[in-house]
């Protein structure tokens, strides 16, 4: 550990101990884990040194440069103490789903902020939800349909092997006890000859088999109506919408009733306009706005992360391309490219999702690689012999970088992979840089 590493260090290890000694402060109680750290490297001074800032730039950077995943997702990856690292994802959620987002750390008592932020306004994203000190799982029921973020970022001078998995499934419970949960009709099917959409779904069941609460709340209205027939309204406490229970053989509810989750509502049948058709519940959704697609809400198919096939042996390693390859914008092979790598380009790998590497480019840019188009650098690609009186070793593939050491005429360096005009070597000391080619 440097000098600069050093000093820092004792920073933070003042730190915790204050915190710890001082227990809970007024100044942190409506602010995140993250932003109490942070306020605690700026009381330190901290944000002062190079590190610090580093470390807060990360935190800022990262959002700006989060990667696009698909729901549900899983990861294994690696932060190095040594690097500074924060990393971001982007996903899109629909109105009435429930995330839940785990991670799972190793060593378990190393800090890692977890923090969800709605992105709406790209620009400034706002922050929803927070996962505590302990790392439990954050459960969020969307209310806005869009695009969503996370980002994870450990405290300074810890490294952290961590396991990230992100499901949805409904926020609220299947409105029927059918075992099979059949729904038959979907939102947006045509209607009467295709003059109108169906503004919900057909659960199918027998006969005044119980139609159930899917929420605590209260029931707003019992009527009837021509297309619904026998129909009940339910507001769950505190949403801004009301769920709307339709051809029912019989309303159990009464109107003012406070009715908790699972309660009997009503009866199945085909009251009203579904009288020519099987028994069936029409269940609906609606807000101020009108009808939404109540199938996010109530969907009983929960979707499992794929698993994770590349090798997590190989985190937080430098590897190079096998052949011309892709640099992925999602992790799939139809995804759309964000560059195309030649053979023999150098990576470094922090994580690893179903088969593809989550891999950093030497000049910061980020994406997702086939692990089966990457190998070790152990074996390097040919022998080279300096030409120059004194070559210059840089500590990245950059002319204006730090010079790590200066090669003489003669010496013979292992070539371990390239990007762009640069080479990657290690000298007969095992001393590994980049060289101009």
């Amino acid at each position: 550990m440097g000098k600069a590493h050093f000093i820092v260090a004792i920073f933070i290890i003042s730190i915790i101990t204050i915190s710890c000694k001082s227990g809970s402060v007024n100044l942190f109680k409506a602010a995140s884990p993250h932003e109490q750290y942070k306020r605690k490297l700026e009381t330190a001074g901290l944000d002062k040194t190079a590190m610090g800032l580093a470390w807060i730039n990360a935190s800022t950077n990262s959002l700006k440069k989060a990667l696009n995943i698909n729901i549900p997702y899983r990861e294994t990856g690696y932060f190095d103490a040594g690097k500074i690292p924060a990393a971001a994802y982007r996903f899109s959620a629909t109105k009435g789903q429930k995330i839940t987002i785990n991670v799972v750390k190793k060593p378990s008592a190393s800090a890692l902020y977890l923090d969800l932020w709605y992105f709406a306004d790209p620009t400034n994203p706002r922050r929803i939800a927070s996962a505590d000190t302990l790392n439990n799982p954050i459960q969020y029921e969307i209310d806005n349909t869009g695009n969503y973020l996370i980002r994870l970022q450990p405290e300074l001078l810890q490294s952290v092997e961590y396991t990230l998995e992100i499901t949805s499934g409904p926020s609220l419970a299947f409105p029927t006890t059918s075992k099979s949960k059949s729904i038959g009709s979907y939102w947006g099917d045509g209607r009467d000859n295709n003059a109108r959409k169906h503004e919900g779904v057909d659960i199918f069941g027998s006969k005044r088999s119980p139609v159930l609460a899917s929420a605590n709340g209260t029931i707003t209205r019992v009527n009837e109506n021509n297309l619904g027939g026998k129909v009940v309204w339910l507001r769950p406490n505190g949403k801004d919408y009301t769920l709307y229970y339709a051809h029912l053989d019989e309303q159990v509810a009464t109107e003012g009733q406070e009715v908790k989750l699972g309660d009997t509502v009503g009866l199945m049948g085909n009251t009203g306009n579904a009288k020519t058709t099987a028994t069936h519940l029409h269940f609906g959704i609606y807000t101020f706005g009108g009808a939404v697609n109540p199938l996010p809400f109530i969907d009983p198919i929960t979707k499992i992360p794929s698993k994770i096939n590349a090798s997590i042996s190989n985190l937080n390693k430098t590897l190079r391309t096998v052949s011309k390859t892709t640099l992925y914008n999602l992790p799939q092979n139809k995804a759309d490219a964000i560059t195309t790598l030649s053979a023999g380009t150098i990576v470094n790998i922090s994580a690893a999702t179903g088969n593809f590497y989550k891999a950093e480019l030497p000049d910061g840019n980020t994406g997702f690689i086939n692990s089966n188009e990457l190998i070790q650098t152990t074996k390097p690609l040919q022998k080279l012999k300096i030409k120059l009186i004194l070559q210059k070793v840089f500590d990245q593939p950059d002319s204006l970088a730090a010079v790590k050491l200066n090669l003489k005429a003669g010496e013979t360096v292992s070539v371990l992979g390239n990007f762009n005009n640069y080479q990657l070597i290690s000298d007969e000391n095992s001393q590994v840089g980049w060289i101009i080619k």
